[in-house]
């Protein structure tokens, strides 16, 4: 890896954390430099929509950015199909509009009242006239995964001991206990976020960028190095992010 990579955490909506990330960036690698987003830019935060048209402005202006798919998109995205579709994977308790799960929040930055007593089917006829088209054309084009010669970005993680090149996209957007418990190396470091940690950290075989942004903690934006050096963006500039 000749130059930085850049990566930012789960979002969850929260715009002005994302601008303060950003600006992180832009100071320690300038304009140009190459960022890895991990997913999860809605749900729970107060500004979804202004957060998807950020992206999609970078996207417009030929940002050197890479946009990874997180669950939370992906659940946004189906409830805005005709009929709305239901995530299988989630308890029967619950639905993307759940405050648990925060889509309530994202349709109310497009101006959608989804509180829980109203009809699902008002809802969604609302969400269908507010949210617009390309939104949801954005959710569904994001990538899955992204890899360097030495790294592999994902928004959720790996199965172990499946090649990368065999991954599917479900398993990139929820796995959970089979990759954490797993601590011997992967083909390359994996680079995630998708489940909340107190602060970023660097497993050795991992490293985990979920801040908890979706509850109201700091974003995390962190820089990765030639010769596996990883860095924490902080205001006081890079912080090293050491295995533990």
């Amino acid at each position: 890896m000749s130059t930085p990579i850049y990566a930012i955490g789960d979002i969850h909506g929260q715009l002005e954390q994302l601008h303060r990330v950003l600006e992180l960036i832009e100071t320690d690698g300038g304009a140009d430099a190459k960022i890895v987003f991990l997913g999860d830019y809605t749900d729970r935060g107060p500004n979804s929509r202004g957060v998807i048209e950020l992206l999609m402005d970078g996207q417009a202006t030929d940002r050197n950015w890479v946009l990874l798919k997180g669950n939370h998109d992906d659940m946004f995205w189906k409830f805005m199909q005709i009929p709305p579709q239901h995530e299988p994977f989630l308890p029967a308790e619950l639905h993307w509009l759940h405050p648990r799960l925060g889509g309530d929040t994202t349709l109310a930055s497009y101006g959608v009242d989804a509180n829980g007593k109203r009809r699902m089917t008002h809802i969604h006829a609302e969400a269908l006239d507010a949210v617009p088209q390309e939104h949801v054309e954005f959710l569904n084009n994001l990538r899955i995964s992204f890899e360097t010669d030495d790294i592999f970005f994902a928004h959720a993680g790996i199965i172990p001991e499946v090649p990368l090149n065999a991954q599917i996209e479900f398993d990139l957007m929820w796995v959970r206990q089979e990759f954490h418990n797993h601590t011997a190396p992967h083909p390359k470091l994996i680079v995630h976020g998708h489940t909340p940690v107190d602060h970023a950290m660097h497993y050795g075989n991992r490293v985990n960028l979920d801040s908890g942004a979706g509850y109201g903690k700091p974003l995390t934006a962190a820089v990765f190095e030639e010769k596996g050096h990883v860095f924490a963006l902080t205001d006081a500039g890079r912080v090293p992010l050491l295995p533990v």
